[in-house]
């Protein structure tokens, strides 16, 4: 019985001991992270994983350079464009400006030699390349006739005959001429009445017995200086009919960007039994009449003209209107001559008009006061006239003849301004500018 009590009480001391030490293996939490060790299975399995990671990334990293030389690929290709279209543009630039680009981009090295920048030698060849496709060269225009003078005339083309020194246009077209001759005409007929236009390139024309020009009959002629060609045409004789070195029973259209020189030895520089109009060019008339006369209408839209006419400067039996450009006439020694003459009115719309003569017509018309300057006692031939408005001389001219009269016509003429005729340097008055005519009378 003792026994048994016994051997219970060390069973159950034994089971006591067991539960301290199961306690005492537990691990203790801690705020330090401790490595947690796998065994060869989690190893394997882990090592496989990195190995997809790493494979992936690989494959990612390709896929991503491949996007990016893609993507570089593009953007060169589209900068190659646009380099392209840049040179397209610099080269229409350095067109204009006469390669430009090329000479100020040469310069010199250390010693002094001339040198070329490289790269600017390489956009120079592009660029001359790009001009091959892209520049459009304006066609030149094309003749029915060239006719040339060579003291006797040839001609090339039609509707245009020669026959020793006169040259014979019988029908409407576009003709040029070239050369001199010291006894020729040009001639124009055209039964039907078509339209003519004559350019004039670098002549010398010289008729001893008519004019040089001498339009008979057609519908329209329009006389044209070539750009930067210098002409000179000029007659001589006793016709008192066809009485202009440039003669037309018809209207006359002078225009172009030359110069045209007219010696009138006959009567008048340019005549015409209809209309005159100047649009543009530079004109020299010396005459022994009119420098510029017609029946109907002078009109000047343009260009710079000269006069020295022996009667008047410019006259009209009808209207005369004055658009644009700068005129310096000068009329007649005679008592009853002027230095612009309209018998129907003079209507001044612009431009700048130096005049001086023994009389003047004064405008009928005019956006602006204007002025006239009236010398009792007259002044003599080669006097030097200035015109000094707000303290600033606009200009000054030089008759060939005796003259009493000038007149200025000038859209910078204002109410209020000062103004100061000066003969020879020397200062005759000074004036205030009225509304309308401003007639100032000097004794």
């Amino acid at each position: 019985m003792n026994y048994k009590r016994i051997l219970a009480a060390l069973t159950a001391s034994l089971m006591v001991m067991a539960s301290v030490s199961c306690e005492t293996d537990k691990p203790v939490e801690s705020d330090v992270d401790t490595p947690v060790v796998t065994d060869q299975t989690d190893s394997a399995e882990t090592e496989k994983a990195t190995e997809k990671e790493e494979t992936t990334e690989k494959n990612d990293s390709a896929e991503t350079t491949e996007k990016k030389s893609e993507k570089t690929t593009a953007v060169t290709e589209k900068s190659d464009k646009d380099t392209k279209t840049t040179v397209a543009k610099t080269t229409k630039k350095t067109d204009k400006k006469e390669n430009k680009t090329e000479t100020t981009n040469a310069g010199n090295d250390e010693n002094g030699e001339e040198n070329t920048d490289a790269t600017t030698t390489k956009v120079t060849e592009k660029a001359t390349g790009a001009t091959t496709t892209t520049a459009t060269t304006q066609p030149e225009k094309t003749f029915d006739a060239e006719i040339t003078f060579n003291e006797t005339a040839s001609v090339k083309g039609i509707n245009a005959e020669a026959s020793g020194s006169v040259v014979k246009i019988v029908a409407g077209g576009d003709y040029i001429i070239k050369g001199s001759t010291s006894n020729g005409q040009i001639y124009i007929n055209t039964a039907t009445e078509e339209k003519v236009e004559i350019t004039l390139d670098n002549v010398d024309i010289t008729c001893g017995g008519g004019p040089a020009i001498f339009v008979n009959e057609a519908k329209r002629c329009v006389l044209k200086l070539k750009e930067g060609s210098i002409n000179y045409l000029s007659d001589g004789g006793n016709d008192k009919i066809n009485d202009g070195v440039i003669f037309s029973n018809d209207t006359l259209r002078i225009k172009g960007d030359g110069y045209l020189e007219i010696n009138a030895g006959n009567a008048h520089g340019i005549a015409s039994d209809d209309d005159v109009i100047i649009e543009s060019g530079e004109y020299v008339i010396n005459s022994i009449k009119s420098g510029i006369i017609a029946n109907d209408n002078i009109t000047v839209n343009g260009g710079e003209l000269t006069i020295f006419g022996g009667t008047n400067g410019l006259k009209s039996k009808g209207t005369m209107i004055i658009n644009d450009g700068t005129m310096w006439i000068c009329g007649g020694s005679k008592e009853e001559k002027s230095s612009l003459y309209a018998a129907s009115g003079l209507y001044y719309r612009g431009g700048y008009v130096y005049a001086a003569g023994n009389q003047v017509t004064p405008p009928s018309e005019t956006p602006n006061p204007y002025i006239v300057v009236n010398w009792l006692n007259g002044l003599p031939a080669n006097s030097t006239v200035g015109f000094i408005l707000g303290g600033t001389e606009f200009a000054s001219l030089t008759p060939k003849t005796n003259f009493r009269c000038v007149m200025m016509l000038a859209p910078d003429i204002l109410v209020g301004d000062g103004f100061t005729p000066v003969v020879d340097g020397n200062g005759n008055g000074d004036f205030t500018v009225a509304d309308g005519q401003n007639l100032f009378v000097i004794e």
